[in-house]
């Protein structure tokens, strides 16, 4: 899956800093991430099918909140639940000093019926505006809590050569909170996210069907 493994591999390059002799040149540094990215690329496609068939909606993302938690903690990585009700932080401490950095994916589905024969497609339902709906990963969060799962296993086996803090943070209803109710990225800062340690700058991604295979933008 080259998409998957390209932003991978974006997004760890933008954060590792090389501390050994044998890390001193980008190259090299580039063909260790490359490796380790093309090493989980079936694991992030499993992970992004699995969710993709059982989406949730916004404040509601229990069972993937927990998928989340459960794989951060097996990597070693400091794990807050509950924040802005289902919300995940995981806080990934490197061998260096160096800034606290945030990576940002959003976890919520839509009430959109998904019309396809694929074998992992959603036939999940939930309750909407008083409603029975169905519901679908019709925006690309499942990608993107995959893609971020992904980014957390590398990076923790790098640890020790990761100059400051990683700060992984998974959001909820970033498609907005059910009525009467609060939620999303506004909820998750007035809950403190960006504190404790302080966030100095914070990424976030998108994928797009209207970008050709293997590009960012």
């Amino acid at each position: 899956m080259k998409k998957t493994s390209f932003v991978l591999l974006i997004l760890i390059a933008t954060l590792v800093v090389p501390s050994s002799h044998s890390w001193a040149q980008p190259d090299k540094l580039r063909a260790v991430i490359k490796t380790k990215a093309a090493a989980i690329d079936a694991k992030v496609i499993s992970w992004r099918r699995d969710l993709h068939e059982h989406p949730e909606l916004s404040n509601r993302e229990f069972r993937t909140s927990a998928l989340i938690a459960k794989h951060l903690e097996a990597m070693g990585i400091e794990v807050k639940t509950g924040i802005a009700k289902t919300g995940v932080v995981g806080i990934l401490k490197g061998g260096l000093p160096g800034p606290v950095v945030g990576l940002r994916a959003d976890m919520d589905g839509l009430p959109v019926l998904e019309s396809n024969s694929l074998p992992y497609a959603s036939k999940a339902k939930g309750e909407f505006n008083g409603q029975e709906v169905p519901v679908m990963h019709a925006c690309g969060h499942d990608t993107h809590v995959a893609i971020l799962m992904g980014v957390a296993e590398v990076l923790s086996s790098m640890r020790k050569d990761l100059k400051g803090t990683v700060k992984f943070v998974f959001q909820p209803a970033e498609e907005g909170a059910p009525a009467g109710e609060e939620g999303g990225a506004k909820l998750m800062v007035q809950e403190g996210v960006l504190e404790n340690p302080h966030v100095d700058v914070m990424f976030g991604l998108h994928i797009s069907s209207g970008n050709e295979v293997g590009t960012i933008s």
